[in-house]
């Protein structure tokens, strides 16, 4: 056997040997490790056919729509894929709001809508650019052909055009701010990461905290509120949907904000 033979034969013992570990870690439910074996032999489809097997069975599991997600975003259908992760985590949140699981599936998923947010940001930035320029080649057109026209009084004209050209201007710079990273509002971040909220939940203190965090701090800290001080029990959490819905709306507008350490 020569030697192109060989490393074809050693290529395809790998290829299988990475097949095997990753359907083993895909059935005990390590993730992490399943993901490095399928991303390492590119076998995606793969995991998309699992995945959607899965959920012929399991409707609500956790684990087929993460990794059906995390196949989609592979093949670049960001939006489907989007829509998988976001599913996985809210049954993952329903089930077990500390997992790591439930952290994984949030970095996943604000890649994922990060991506989207960049990919639409460069076409705006695109047009909104090639927009402004055709503006101002009309505006400089307008002023060429009235100073041909107008004897005298060009200081004026020119005054005139030069602050067309700047509201133009101040129009698109408005137009491009969604798009542009800003400080995120306190009221959206919570007062323990200081970071913005996934999960809020309030507590009879009104407080607003993130909700894994808060179940951290109940369960290795004390059952106390970390401001107040009161006494305080998980049971006692309600979900702060005005927040949520604040956020979300935020996040909407401003995809920037999605952005991963």
């Amino acid at each position: 056997m020569g030697p192109d033979a060989e490393t074809l034969a050693a290529a395809a013992r790998q290829a299988e040997r990475l097949r095997k570990d990753g359907n083993e870690c895909y059935r005990r439910s390590r993730f992490g490790a399943a993901i490095d074996a399928y991303t390492e032999r590119n076998d995606w489809q793969k995991v998309e056919e699992d995945s959607r097997k899965a959920l012929q069975l399991d409707h609500d599991s956790v684990k087929a729509h993460y990794m059906l997600g995390l196949a989609l975003l592979q093949k670049q259908e960001y939006t489907e894929g989007v829509k998988e992760l976001e599913r996985a985590l809210d049954l993952g949140r329903g089930a077990q709001p500390r997992s790591y699981m439930v952290e994984e599936i949030w970095q996943e998923l604000s890649k994922a809508k990060y991506l989207l947010w960049e990919q639409k940001s460069t076409k705006r930035s695109w047009e909104l650019q090639s927009l402004k320029e055709a503006c101002e080649m009309a505006l400089k057109g307008k002023f060429v052909s009235d100073a041909s026209k107008t004897e005298g009084f060009l200081d004026e004209l020119a005054k005139s055009h030069l602050e067309q050209v700047n509201a133009v201007g101040q129009v698109f710079q408005k137009a491009a701010e969604a798009d542009t990273p800003a400080e995120v509002p306190d009221y959206l971040c919570c007062k323990i990461t200081l970071d913005i909220y996934r999960d809020p939940v309030i507590t009879p203190s009104g407080i607003t905290y993130e909700r894994a965090v808060l179940l951290e701090h109940l369960n290795k800290v004390g059952k106390f509120d970390p401001i107040t001080h009161e006494r305080l029990d998980p049971s006692q959490l309600v979900p702060n949907l005005a927040i949520k819905a604040a956020v979300q709306a935020y996040l909407d507008e401003h995809g920037w904000a999605y952005k991963w350490d």
